[in-house]
């Protein structure tokens, strides 16, 4: 068995079945991509989206492929035939425009609300206030082709597990709050996207269903 096979059996016997595993594999080489496929691994998660085109074009078509990091509305077009879930969507204007792109691919593709919720100014994300306001608006109604399946957010990179926590658990109140106020009868409203690899151990106990880990299964850099 493989390292990487190796480690991807330790990590998805500590998560719960219920919650998928995205294998971060920006920057890695297609070998490494391979040997994860190989073990039985089909989420990835790309934070470029030349690289996630170039990965996209060289790797089997079974591979779902998560967009996880900042998303520009120029370039939502190269991944719109293919994504399979957005991460990180933090305004309207993203929305709308991949709304435009999968209409072109006769598409509905499926995202997340990021929220902020880190005491760090380098990330990105929605207050709650702005996204109910959004979720509420005619504009945001006439969007036919994006589906949001959950919410995303990404804790301050700290030692301070407490405060780790914390941020954790106002996501999932955000998760709550938005269920019952927009998406009650949406069965597929159900992801939290939180946790990586040095914290997502903190992120499942506080309700998150889906993780990002590349260090621990591909190495450091």
């Amino acid at each position: 068995m493989s390292r990487i096979a190796k480690e991807l059996e330790l990590i998805k016997g500590s998560i719960p079945g219920s919650v998928t595993l995205v294998a971060v594999s920006k920057t890695k080489p297609l070998e490494l991509l391979k040997e994860a496929y190989a073990a039985g691994q089909r989420h990835f998660g790309e934070n470029r989206v030349q690289e996630l085109e170039e990965k996209y074009n060289a790797l089997p078509k079974d591979i779902c492929w998560h967009m996880i990091g900042h998303l520009q509305s120029k370039k939502v077009k190269t991944i719109a035939p293919f994504v399979h879930l957005i991460h990180g969507v933090d305004s309207f204007k993203l929305l709308a425009e991949i709304n435009k792109q999968a209409l072109k691919n006769n598409r509905t593709i499926d995202c997340l609300l990021q929220f902020f919720i880190a005491q760090e100014e380098t990330k990105f994300g929605f207050d709650l206030e702005e996204a109910l306001e959004m979720l509420g608006s005619d504009e945001f109604a006439a969007l036919k082709n994006i589906r949001l399946v959950g919410i995303m957010g990404m804790a301050t990179f700290t030692d301070d597990t407490d405060q780790i926590r914390t941020e954790f658990k106002t996501l999932a109140s955000y998760f709550d709050q938005l269920k019952s106020t927009h998406f009650e009868n949406v069965a597929s409203f159900k992801e939290i996207s939180m946790g990586m690899s040095g914290d997502y151990a903190i992120a499942i106990e506080e309700g998150s269903t889906m993780v990002r880990i590349g260090s621990a299964i591909f190495g450091g850099r």
